[in-house]
């Protein structure tokens, strides 16, 4: 490639492409392998800098480097092929890539047949500030290497944080988002920094909160995998972002310093939270999530984290390598998979049903899983007091029938009470909507709630139906059921 300030710029080395957003990238070959720049970015100013440097030994100014970038845009966006650009794993034909993010440019491809790593996939990776590389995954390592890194207290949550990884090995979702939970001392960061860096790893494993729906979808798009610790809750704007980032949402924010300009984004992220406090309140979100609660380590089992760490890089390689035999076990069997009953992350439940028998007996992610979601519809049914106080009422009857306004002060002697209830809507249109958000999962817990207008002035009823087999079990679970299944 030859690089003059006359602007004549031959490529023969080079591979111009914009993504369907219109972004500029180049393809280039150095020392035998293709590496993928934006055409905006520092690397490839650098880049020409330097050639130009070695052709002429004198130094390219700012307003020619400026003038060539701007040609190599144009060509890029009119004249040469739309891609797609990826961060971190891809899919193509059928075969799932990983990007090792080594010097190489290396990935591995994942196939029905086999994994192996190769060189120059033929899908382009974009390398994100803070991305660090994956070890060279070996053959022949075992995923229970990976339990005693993590303190997870059940042989259930293990199925289901392997699950989790295996999903995020995906290049598409919906992906559920991984909820941990537990007191200081019981290693949350630790295992949320062990899960990103078998997968995704970064300078920054583990980060606060976004200030803003701005800074959530700038990290999604420089990222796979998000991970946010020490937690103390989520705003409401925060959680309704999350469901959408783990099935697929689009975002469009106004560029600055412009007026009409908009800045479109488009991610699909799994995503890690951990904190002390139960971080998903709303059920929404609730049901889309896996749960880990952890329990605290006795000084007498507590390590340090050097020692932790130095044993997790030696088993990394070959951890990375059980997850990659899951991942090709999946492929092979996922078209097969069929399911009774299809759970709210159905793409989930398939992939994690189709990868078990790779490392479990048949039967094991769905038990483990459905072990996790009962867990979480308790957990969410008594953190949010409209749902309790639903639960409360119908272990008593079949049914209940009213308006919003009649269910808003049910309880006997309580009007004053309930209005100054942490949590309780104050007017009957709160309410409704309360009862709407918690609709699915106290169906789970056994209890149909169905929103009608009866009447020639279309009062709005809600009429509420226990299942008989489940009456029973509701009013054990009212009475004396304080514990915090998440």
């Amino acid at each position: 490639m030859t690089v003059t300030p006359t602007l004549a710029i031959p490529c023969p080395a080079a591979s111009l492409f914009h993504t369907a957003t219109g972004r500029a990238f180049i393809d280039i070959e150095i020392q035998g392998h293709r590496e993928t720049w934006p055409i905006r970015g520092k690397q490839l100013r650098a880049w020409l800098r330097r050639r130009y440097y070695e052709q002429t030994g004198e130094a390219l100014g700012v307003e020619t480097i400026r003038s060539m970038l701007d040609l190599l845009e144009a060509r890029a966006q009119f004249d040469a092929p739309e891609r797609m650009i990826h961060v971190r794993v891809a899919e193509c034909e059928g075969r799932i890539y990983l990007d090792l993010g080594d010097k190489e440019w290396r990935a591995v491809e994942i196939s029905a047949d086999r994994w192996r790593i190769i060189g120059s996939p033929p899908v382009r990776f974009r390398r994100a500030p803070g991305m660090l590389p994956l070890p060279a995954p070996q053959r022949g390592g075992s995923i229970e290497a990976l339990a005693p890194l993590l303190n997870l207290p059940a042989s259930n949550d293990f199925v289901m944080t392997v699950a989790w990884l295996l999903a995020a090995l995906r290049p598409s979702g919906p992906y559920p988002l991984l909820a941990v939970i537990g007191e200081q001392g019981s290693a949350k960061t630790a295992l949320t920094k062990i899960l990103r860096a078998l997968v995704d790893p970064n300078t920054a494993p583990a980060r606060s909160l976004p200030r803003e729906e701005r800074d959530l979808m700038i990290a999604a798009n420089n990222g796979h995998v998000l991970a946010f610790d020490n937690l103390s809750g989520l705003p409401f704007w925060l959680s309704d972002a999350l469901c959408r980032l783990a099935g697929g949402g689009s975002f469009a924010l106004r560029q600055l310093f412009t007026d009409e300009d908009e800045i479109l984004f488009h991610a699909t992220r799994p995503a890690i939270l951990n904190g002390i406090e139960d971080l998903v309140c709303r059920a929404d979100l609730a049901d889309r999530a896996i749960f880990l609660a952890l329990e605290p380590i006795s000084d007498s089992w507590r390590r340090p984290e050097k020692e932790l760490w130095r044993e997790f890089e030696m088993a990394r390689p070959r951890i990375l390598g059980a997850l990659l035999d899951g991942a090709v076990h999946g492929l092979q069997r996922l078209p097969h998979i069929r399911l009774e009953k299809l759970p709210r992350m159905a793409d989930f439940a398939l992939w994690g049903t189709a990868c078990e028998t790779a490392f479990w007996p048949s039967g094991t992610f769905l038990h483990a899983y459905d072990v996790n979601r009962r867990a979480t519809i308790d957990g969410v049914i008594e953190a949010d007091p409209v749902a309790t106080f639903v639960r409360e009422i119908m272990a008593e009857r079949n049914t209940w029938a009213g308006k919003a306004s009649d269910l808003l002060h049910a309880r006997p002697g309580a009007k004053n009470a309930l209005n100054r209830m942490a949590g309780w809507p104050t007017n009957p249109r709160a309410l409704a909507a309360r009862l709407r958000r918690c609709q699915a999962f106290l169906r789970a817990a056994g209890i149909e709630i169905a929103f009608s207008r009866e009447g020639r002035a279309g009062s709005r009823m809600i009429r509420m139906t226990s299942f008989p087999k489940t009456r029973a079990e509701m009013a054990a679970s009212t009475v004396g059921n304080g514990q915090a299944s998440k």
